[in-house]
Order: structure tokens, then C-alpha cells, then sequence
């Protein structure tokens, strides 16, 4: 069981596998961090079928006639109408709406499967059960790894999957989720490899996780994190994130329709290019200053074959365009990362008319 021990796969004894060695805010032991050539791997994904081993993670089975509804009163994804084969991801909030747990999320028309970093999963199981009441559903941890594959002829060398999923990612990259039972792993893996794959590691899935603005929690946000803080979180024009913003009630629904409607979460999370030349990279959890003043957190940190170093941070919105310092590494946002597509606002936008027209007639508006 991953929450008993820790976890090793056995993809750790390929040839040319590294670990991460270290501790890390990032979920990131017990797999293969990469394979000796961590950059190569990660332009190999964009042309080949390529291979990563994510099975450190928990994977939680939720069951039974009340699964759909049981799982949609407490998550932010609208989950009592999924058909089989439906894929997402979903947040679990505080009363005030601060993010608890982020999940991906698969269904095979009977199981929910909730995939979460190891960290999350004890927390996230005590809450399921003590939800349960008088619904009819059954929670237990499934003995299945995650996977994943990139392109499209990846996903389809994947064998034994129990359930998978399709997930949208930045600059044309096919990603697929897929859940293998955990004794199969090495057998799926020499499968992939054997029918033309190849093996990448976590690194390579690391970078390309920056770049898609895919926040990690334990790295990536802290405990007053908001969903809007993340737009790709959101689901919006046709995309599926984690949050659904039209569906029933959930705890924290009402920060979520107070930020949609009348205002802009404070904070982003953005990717950051960082000074290459820098001796020391800084850690994860870091302060983001600028002119000596905090205006944010640093998040994951890795090396991008294509742009050097970069980093997720969770950064003020008046500090976006500031000149930006992590323990003395210059950092700067990458404009191109700056989100274009956060609508919402429609009750801040009937508040600015209604200013605009007070200015216009001299009157007052307060």
C-alpha cells in the first residue's frame, strides 16, 4: 500500500533510471526522476510516444449507487451526469473557498478514481468517510499506478488500463492519464518501449507541468490559495479544468461565485523565466520580492530544455510586470503566460457601467 510505505517502483531498476535525491516540496520520489538524459527526454516527448512513470501517486476508489451524487455535493467538478470514460480534475474547498485538495479524476461508469499526490491522500480519504452518512458508496485505495503518455500514438500503447483520461495542455502537446494496476507496471512499461515508446522521466513531465501553469498544491500553492487564482483551473470555453461553474452546491461554491462575478483573484499563478546564471537555485516555497517588498511565492522549479531555467509562482497582480528577485536569482513573468480567457466579472462589469455612466451625468456612485 503507498500510504503504508514508501513507495518504489519498479521502473527504478531500468537502466539509466535516477531518483530524485533530495527533499522537495514536489511529489517526486519513488519514480524515476530521469533517465540520464533529462533534456533530451523532454524534447523526445513532442516527438515520439514517450513514456512517464507518475505511480507514487494515491489513487482513491469511490463506488456504489451514490457515487456521482456523493462525489458532486463535495467537489467543484459536476460529476453526477459523467458518462463512462469521463476525465477531469476537481478541487476539494474550505468554507472560504481555499483549495484542500486537487484531484484528477477519472470514471469507468462505476468507480470514481481520485489520483493525488501521497501527501494528500490520508486527508482526503478521512473526509470522504466522514461524508458518507447514509449514502450508499464504498472508499478504499485502489492498487493502481498513474501513467502517462504523450502524443497520441502514446496513449494507445499503453495496455491493462483500468480507466484513463485526456488532458489539454499547452502548445499542441497530446497528454493521456492512464491507471494500470501497480503489479503490471513494469510489464505495461516494457510494452510501451517494445512497441516503438520511449521512457521519460518525471523531470521531463515537470517541465512541461510549468509550462501548462499545472500547479502542484504542496509546491505550488499555499494555504489561502483560491481556485480563480489559477485560471486554468476553471472550466471555460469548452476547456474541462476542475472547477465547474455552473453546478450545484459544494463548500466554498460561494467564493468561487463571488470571484466569478464581481472581482479578479489578488494573486496569479504564472510561469517565471529565472536568471540562468544564478549559482544556487532557489527552493520551492520561496519568497518573490520586488523592491525589497513580498509580492509572492515561488513554486515548482525546473530546467526546460527549450527555455532554462523556470519556475510556477504565485504572484500579486500589481507585481506582474515588476522586475522580480528570489533570493537574489532575477526573475521576470513571461508575458505569453499571462492568462486571456478570465472572463467572469459580469457583476464587476455591470458595477464599472454604472460608474462610467455616474461620471458621465456628475452623479455619485459608491
Amino acid at each position: 500500500m503507498i500510504g503504508a510505505v514508501p513507495y518504489q517502483s519498479p521502473l527504478l531498476q531500468v537502466p539509466g533510471a535516477v531518483a530524485f535525491e533530495g527533499q522537495s516540496l514536489i511529489d517526486a520520489s519513488g519514480v524515476p526522476f530521469h533517465y540520464s538524459d533529462p533534456l533530451a527526454e523532454q524534447r523526445r516527448l513532442h516527438d515520439a510516444p514517450s513514456l512517464v512513470d507518475r505511480s507514487h501517486r494515491a489513487v482513491v476508489a469511490v463506488a456504489g449507487p451514490d457515487a456521482p451524487a456523493f462525489l458532486n455535493n463535495l467537489l467543484s467538478q459536476k460529476l453526477d451526469t459523467a458518462p463512462a470514460g469521463f476525465g477531469a480534475e476537481a478541487l476539494d474547498l474550505d468554507a472560504q473557498g481555499r483549495i484542500l485538495h486537487h484531484a484528477g479524476v477519472m470514471f469507468d461508469g462505476e468507480t470514481f478514481y481520485l489520483d493525488v499526490p501521497r501527501a494528500q491522500r490520508d486527508s482526503l480519504v478521512s473526509y470522504l468517510e466522514r461524508m458518507v452518512f447514509w449514502s450508499d458508496v464504498s472508499i478504499r485505495e485502489a492498487d493502481l499506478g498513474v501513467l502517462t503518455a504523450f502524443s497520441p500514438a502514446g496513449a494507445a500503447l499503453i495496455t491493462g488500463a483500468a480507466a484513463s483520461r485526456e488532458v489539454p495542455w499547452v502548445g499542441g502537446l497530446t497528454r493521456t492519464d492512464a491507471l494500470v494496476p501497480r503489479p503490471e507496471i513494469e510489464a505495461a512499461a516494457r510494452a510501451f518501449r517494445k512497441a516503438g515508446g520511449q521512457l521519460a522521466g518525471l523531470m521531463a513531465f515537470t517541465a512541461q507541468r510549468v509550462r501548462a501553469g499545472e500547479p502542484e498544491l504542496a509546491a505550488d500553492l499555499d494555504a489561502k490559495a483560491i481556485p480563480h487564482e489559477v485560471p486554468r483551473l476553471i472550466n471555460r470555453a469548452g476547456r474541462i479544468g476542475a472547477v465547474h461553474l455552473e453546478k450545484g452546491c459544494y463548500r466554498g461554491q460561494e467564493t468561487v461565485a463571488r470571484v466569478e462575478n464581481l472581482g479578479r483573484a489578488p494573486r496569479l499563478l504564472v510561469m517565471l523565466q529565472l536568471d540562468g546564471s544564478a549559482p544556487v537555485e532557489p527552493a520551492p516555497g520561496a519568497e518573490i520580492t520586488a523592491g525589497g517588498r513580498k509580492v509572492g511565492r515561488l513554486g515548482t522549479v525546473v530546467h526546460d530544455a527549450d527555455y532554462g531555467p523556470i519556475a510556477l509562482g504565485l504572484v500579486k497582480r500589481s507585481a506582474l510586470e515588476a522586475a522580480l528577485d528570489i533570493d537574489g536569482t532575477a526573475a521576470t513573468v513571461d508575458p505569453d503566460f499571462l492568462p486571456a480567457d478570465e472572463a467572469g466579472g459580469a457583476g464587476r462589469r455591470a458595477v464599472d457601467q454604472l460608474r462610467h455612466r455616474s461620471s458621465q451625468t456628475g452623479g455619485e456612485f459608491s
